[in-house]
């Protein structure tokens, strides 16, 4: 994985500091326009791989992007799914039918076979491969080396502590789409555990990694324990705790941490980009 990945969260309108800042977030990136603006202004500075959500405008992103392929033959894309948000849209605009018909990849009934299958069986791991593949429709022909579970389902599928979710789901994304399976989580000493039961040895894991124990749900010690004792490839985001961090003294902080590969963060601007990244590559081994 590079050392800097770039996040998508100031594209669509999320801010966790202030509604304000939302709003006029998502009015400044109401066109694809304006977001691959920013992509490419990213590219040219040096980051390769975007880390973004399988919210519907990405799917345009990634048009942009196979329809110029010299410009983006190098650059990553790690998915992270599922997207929630756009399900509770659509069922709410077009019905459950209509949500199905509009996500759900290839043969209908085949899938729906197998989906009823599952339903009658509770295999909650053939819904998850449906919407697996459902998501990943919109990433056909650019590079998807890491994808992730959204903490939104890590965390609960770990709250109702079915384990086995998380190996099928890590054989099934190395199997079928020959990329890494990742996990996002707002508890990782939880996390790893769980992940160890089950046989996930040394996986990716991205969460909340701050000095000031931000979203670090077990406590600054529990996590930084994790950091410096067991096995695992970390990715920190929400390094700036919603801004109540200077960058410096968030990412020296970081720093500290040899096993962190990677961090993840969102800017709206050249130069918060260059200034960001520049202070990754200087701190994080």
């Amino acid at each position: 994985m590079d050392k800097v990945l770039f996040g998508d969260n100031q594209f669509f309108g999320v801010n966790h500091a202030s509604d304000e800042k939302s709003r006029a977030q998502a009015l400044r990136f109401k066109e694809d326009a304006a977001i691959m603006r920013v992509l490419d202004q990213a590219i040219d500075l040096g980051v390769n791989t975007f880390m973004c959500t399988t919210h519907d405008r990405i799917a345009n992103i990634c048009k942009i992007m196979r329809d110029n392929p010299a410009r983006y033959q190098d650059f990553n894309i790690f998915p992270c799914m599922p997207y929630a948000h756009k399900y509770a849209n659509a069922v709410t605009e077009l019905g459950i039918m209509g949500t199905i018909k509009q996500y759900v990849p290839g043969n209908i009934f085949g899938t729906f076979a197998k989906g009823g299958m599952a339903m009658l069986s509770k295999d909650f791991s053939k819904l998850m491969q449906i919407l697996i593949d459902a998501e990943m429709k919109m990433f056909k022909g650019v590079k998807t080396p890491v994808i992730f579970i959204q903490n939104v389902l890590t965390d609960l599928i770990l709250g109702l502590k079915m384990y086995d979710v998380f190996k099928d789901f890590d054989d099934y994304i190395r199997k079928t789409y020959d990329a890494e399976p990742g996990y996002i989580t707002m508890n990782m000493p939880v996390l790893l555990d769980a992940l160890e039961s089950v046989g996930v040895t040394n996986p990716i894991i991205c969460a909340s990694i701050n000095k000031i124990g931000f979203r670090m749900s077990g406590g600054i010690k529990a996590n930084e324990d994790c950091l410096n004792n067991r096995q695992l490839r970390p990715i920190a985001m929400q390094v700036l705790a919603a801004g109540a961090l200077r960058p410096k003294e968030a990412i020296e902080y970081v720093g500290q941490f040899p096993k962190i590969e990677s961090v993840l963060f969102g800017a709206s601007s050249k130069n918060h980009i260059q200034e960001t990244k520049e202070l990754i590559e200087h701190y994080v081994a």
